[in-house]
This record gives structure tokens, C-alpha cells and sequence, in this order.
């Protein structure tokens, strides 16, 4: 259970103490310090590090798990976007282009039919 001041003193609601910001501050310049090394972590996660001498991998490539890494440091950079719905009321009907299918190649056409099966089928 939190402790809460009666006094109206100390810390303000939401204000980080200052072993959490000192810890914040180290971090960053950490990550400011070797932001320019990334690069060259990534591409030996994903190429393997090959030793010459020994004829083999210190470590085997592994472009997945670079791939991963990289999409666990990008969203601290770019914020994941939250899932929106928007419902709407249609009334009337709706006006679809004709499609010229004379112009179209076997394997257009063969795309196009799946497609349409697919939206015209009863959902799961």
C-alpha cells in the first residue's frame, strides 16, 4: 500500500525519484554512446561473425533474429499505433467501376476470381 503524505510535502504526483532518474540519465548515454555501433551489431547478428582461423562460426548468422532485435529498438522510437474501429451507417447502394476483363491476363484473372470468392464467402 502507498505511503501518502499528509503534510502536502514532498514529491509531486507522477514526479520520478531520483534514483530512477539518475537511472534514466545512464541509459540514455548509454544508447547516445553507442547508437553508431548498432549497425555493426545488427549485421553480425544477421551475417555471423566467421572465424578464419578455425574455419567456423563464433556466431552462426541469424538475419531473423536481426530483424528482431531491430523491431525491439525502433518502438522506443516510433510509438505502435493503437487499433481504431470507425463504424459507419451506409444507405443506398454503391457504384462499382466496370472492370474490364477482355484486357486482363490469365493470371489477373485468376487473382481477381479469388479475390471475389474470398469477399463473397460467409465469414468463419
Amino acid at each position: 500500500m502507498p505511503v501518502t503524505s499528509t503534510s502536502g510535502q514532498g514529491r509531486p504526483k507522477g514526479a520520478v525519484n531520483k534514483a530512477t532518474a539518475d537511472a534514466r540519465a545512464a541509459i540514455a548515454a548509454f544508447v547516445d554512446g553507442n547508437a553508431h555501433r548498432l549497425q555493426e551489431w545488427l549485421t553480425a547478428v544477421a551475417d555471423g561473425v566467421f572465424d578464419e582461423k578455425a574455419e567456423k562460426y563464433i556466431v552462426r548468422p541469424d538475419p531473423e533474429k536481426a530483424f528482431t532485435l531491430f523491431q525491439s529498438v525502433i518502438e522506443y522510437h516510433v510509438p505502435k499505433l493503437a487499433r481504431t474501429e470507425v463504424k459507419t451507417e451506409m444507405s443506398g447502394s454503391v457504384a462499382l467501376p466496370q472492370i474490364p476483363v477482355g484486357r486482363l491476363s490469365d493470371t489477373e484473372l485468376a487473382t481477381l476470381e479469388s479475390l471475389l470468392l474470398k469477399a463473397t464467402a460467409p465469414p468463419p
